[in-house]
């Protein structure tokens, strides 16, 4: 493993460009349970109750009291040690810097990242589905003032700003993800499963342009074909081991 870290380090300081693509094993270490994990949130709970148009619409009190008790638990979560890694790897590389997340609880933007794409929304945020206005909200609300007003509009028709089962993802975002895949020199996977689309093809993308292609994860995952490089371990401790060789 250290070898291949060691790699990956040289091929980091070669490069002008790199882009990273972060799923929720990166969060884990925070306490935050990942999404397909044996510890994850949706084995507790029926993924239909909430997580789908269609049960907002029927109940959307219900499904706001959910995405409530998921923002209570994930605002008390701090960035961990891989967070801060990449945050550091921003600031080498400025510009050169692209972050691609598919988790929706804020960390990479608490942590200090700033180049933040997030495919598929931010559970601190809200939709207004009468004025369409998106805006920062951390409240944690009682029952009573679910679904919560649009601080706009004062509508209740308002909705986590998240991206449910059977939604399509923003095609510009998605666009922008594709070709940051494709022209980056360097392209990091971390803690992601390659379980979801479109973001599981970005890897793929930037192994058919030829960039060098290194992914740190809990365990292979289908991303893996696609690396140059895999590295197995947990990633708050993986990828402090890789800053220390890119550093030196």
């Amino acid at each position: 493993m250290i070898e291949r870290i060691k790699k990956a380090a040289d091929k980091i300081k070669k490069a002008k460009r790199i882009t990273i693509l972060t799923g929720a094993g990166i969060s884990k270490a925070s306490g935050i349970p990942t999404f397909r994990g044996e510890d994850g949130l949706w084995g507790k709970y029926s993924i239909s109750e909430f997580a789908t148009l269609e049960a907002f619409h029927k109940d959307p009190k219900k499904v706001w009291q959910w995405y409530n008790y998921r923002k209570k638990l994930i605002k008390q979560a701090e960035p961990n040690k891989a967070h801060y890694v990449l945050v550091e790897l921003e600031r080498i590389f400025k510009d050169g810097f692209a972050l691609i997340t598919q988790n929706i609880d804020n960390l990479h933007t608490k942590a200090g990242n700033k180049s933040v794409y997030e495919l598929h929304g931010n559970i601190f945020e809200v939709k207004c589905l009468i004025c369409n206005k998106i805006y920062h909200d951390q409240t944690i609300y009682k029952d009573d003032q679910l679904p919560p007003k649009c601080k706009y509009c004062q509508s209740i028709r308002t909705r986590p700003n998240v991206v449910w089962f059977g939604e399509s993802l923003d095609v510009e975002l998605i666009k922008k993800a594709m070709a940051l895949a494709a022209s980056c020199d360097v392209f990091i996977s971390v803690g992601t499963s390659g379980g979801v689309q479109p973001a599981a093809g970005l890897p793929k993308i930037a192994q058919r342009m030829g960039k060098y292609v290194v992914e740190f994860n809990a365990e292979y995952s289908a991303i893996s074909m696609f690396a140059d490089d895999v590295i197995i371990g947990n990633a708050e401790k993986t990828l402090p081991m890789l800053l220390n060789y890119l550093t030196r």
